[in-house]
């Protein structure tokens, strides 16, 4: 587990969230729609994973054009023109093309042509590494701004034959921008990150990159969809999802009662209670989407910062606690003040 501690000597400007958006695709699948193409049912659906429905998005939208929408969404809360933005970090696993990064169609499309971009490979935690790269970036006024997006089409990359995988995942992008925090304004009050490389093959995509190349004999095999080993990644999914909170909660110097609003990725409803139980938290203060639109990796946090900020759900001077692990496996946590 790693810090945002600031060094010896290194002066970090704080920074604070100045706009939110997000964006879903249009059509709906229920998982009545999944019972017609692989044996699974609603019941056992929402049973293990609190799951309902997901977004797809259509085959011509990719990923760039959903991050691109909830970038646009952010900008506009936040009064800044896409000409004015000068870092777009992308977090995403399901990226246009392997290069250039998803963040180069981003900033053509948002019309940011002078930003810096590139993309974050951190899976359902890559929101949370962009928030902390980007906190450091704008803190130490390397930059005047930064955007940073969480976006995901995993309906391009779910073997939906595979009825353990292709129930859990869904398409849409969620965004921020981050200034230098005024006087009294919101800001991060700190972060946490973790990885575990040697987990690694509990939740990957095996085929499509270097160490395996799809070809013409392997291709019936669909190495180049997502793959899981679902107890395991349950076990250290909750472990490291409960240390990161309780570090970041500790490292802003507060306690687990000064947290208005807890934003869980939203992979699973058996591990977001788990998460809860664990934290003593209220479940009233716990936002939880994933019944709507399953498990989106690095968009999920995004998505629900976006609409519990849109709905009301956080007023100026709350603290947030936003946590997320993924594939790596990867963990993070981020305590903020609105």
């Amino acid at each position: 587990m790693t810090s945002s501690a600031p060094q010896p000597g290194q002066t970090i400007t704080p920074v604070r969230i100045a706009g939110t958006g997000s964006y879903l695709p249009e059509r709906i699948m229920t998982n009545q729609e999944l019972e017609k193409s692989v044996d699974t049912s609603d019941e056992w659906i929402v049973s293990r994973t609190g799951i309902r429905a997901r977004r797809i998005a259509a085959d011509d939208e990719n990923t760039s054009d959903l991050a691109s929408k909830a970038g646009l969404k952010a900008l506009e809360q936040a009064g800044i023109d896409g000409a004015d933005v000068d870092l777009i970090i992308v977090a995403t696993i399901t990226p246009d093309t392997l290069t250039p990064a998803t963040a180069c169609y981003v900033q053509q499309k948002i019309g940011a042509l002078g930003a810096v971009a590139f993309d974050v490979s951190a899976a359902c935690s890559g929101f949370l590494y962009a928030l902390e790269i980007a906190r450091h970036s704008v803190g130490a006024g390397a930059f005047k701004n930064a955007l940073i997006i969480g976006a995901e089409k995993l309906s391009a990359f779910v073997d939906w034959t595979d009825r353990n995988t292709c129930v859990l995942f869904g398409d849409g992008a969620g965004a921020a921008v981050i200034v230098p925090s005024e006087n009294g304004g919101g800001r991060v009050l700190s972060s946490q990150l973790g990885t575990d490389g040697a987990q690694a093959e509990l939740l990957n995509i095996p085929g499509g990159g270097s160490a395996c190349p799809i070809t013409v004999e392997n291709a019936p095999q669909k190495l180049a969809t997502l793959a899981m080993q679902g107890r395991e990644v349950f076990k250290h999914a909750v472990n490291a999802m409960k240390k990161a909170s309780i570090d970041g909660i500790t490292a802003a110097g507060l306690t687990a009662k000064d947290i208005k609003l807890l934003i869980p990725h939203q992979a699973n409803l058996r591990i977001i209670d788990a998460i809860v139980e664990r934290l003593e938290v209220n479940r009233d203060d716990v936002y939880i989407n994933l019944d709507k639109y399953g498990n989106t990796s690095a968009a999920a946090v995004a998505i629900a910062l976006d609409e519990a900020h849109r709905e009301g759900r956080v007023e100026r001077g709350d603290k947030i606690l936003l946590v997320a692990f993924g594939a790596g496996l990867t963990w993070a946590s981020a305590v903020i003040e609105w």
